[in-house]
């Protein structure tokens, strides 16, 4: 029997969302946030939505109000590591799940909680699946749009400033700025980059099974 089952669940839950996925440069990033149910209103009085809501620089100081205040996890998967899974598994929402299930897992070795909420990436099984055995017994609960609840939108912004703060330092080390998302200037920068440092560099800044990769290698 685990630890946490000789006491009563605390009456709140836990939240988790991913940053990352869409944007070719960094790492992917999964946040997890545990809410008590008494806590949402605080949280609501802050105006605490989804991160895409808010200037990089507001979600700055919404993550360090909410890593304050609440207990959390985060889960980063460099480029490097994301590009030695994805060719193993295939799939994104396998790498997904496992990143989710470790976020709740982390927040389960402090708090008994028995319900998550994310966003509907993907079959619930694969979470379930992934998930150890801290988190075996508790309900997940996976739907569309998840960010209007508030333990998700919490996550959300914890997801993105620290991938805002991932892609930062690694801008610095390879010395160009690495935009965000997927757009044309993102085939700019690769160009840069693979002219200053060499192919190898794909690996180390960027999710390289993007199409953008493609792009990069057709125009050099």
């Amino acid at each position: 029997m685990h630890q946490s089952d000789l006491f009563p669940a605390e009456k709140g839950h836990i939240g988790t969302d991913e940053s990352g996925k869409g944007d070719y440069f960094g790492p992917l990033v999964v946040a997890g946030v545990f809410v008590l149910d008494e806590q949402q209103k605080v949280l609501s009085e802050l105006g605490v939505k989804d991160s895409k809501r808010f200037s990089d620089n507001r979600v700055r100081e919404f993550a360090d109000l909410i890593k304050k205040g609440y207990k959390h996890s985060l889960v980063a998967i460099g480029p490097e590591k994301y590009n030695e899974l994805y060719p193993k598994l295939r799939n994104l929402n396998r790498i997904l799940a496992w990143a989710h299930s470790r976020a709740i897992e982390n927040i389960l070795e402090e708090v008994h909680c028995t319900l998550a909420v994310t966003d509907q990436f993907g079959d619930k099984a694969y979470v379930l699946n992934a998930l150890m055995k801290k988190g075996s017994n508790i309900e997940l609960i996976q739907r569309p749009k998840a960010e209007e609840d508030l333990a998700v939108a919490a996550a959300s912004i914890l997801a993105r400033a620290e991938f805002l703060k991932r892609l930062y330092f690694l801008s610095q080390d390879v010395g160009i700025d690495l935009p965000k998302g997927s757009p044309p200037f993102v085939v700019e920068a690769g160009i840069k980059l693979v002219q200053a440092h060499g192919v190898q560099i794909i690996d180390r800044v960027a999710k390289k099974h993007f199409k953008v990769t493609k792009r990069i290698m057709e125009a050099l």
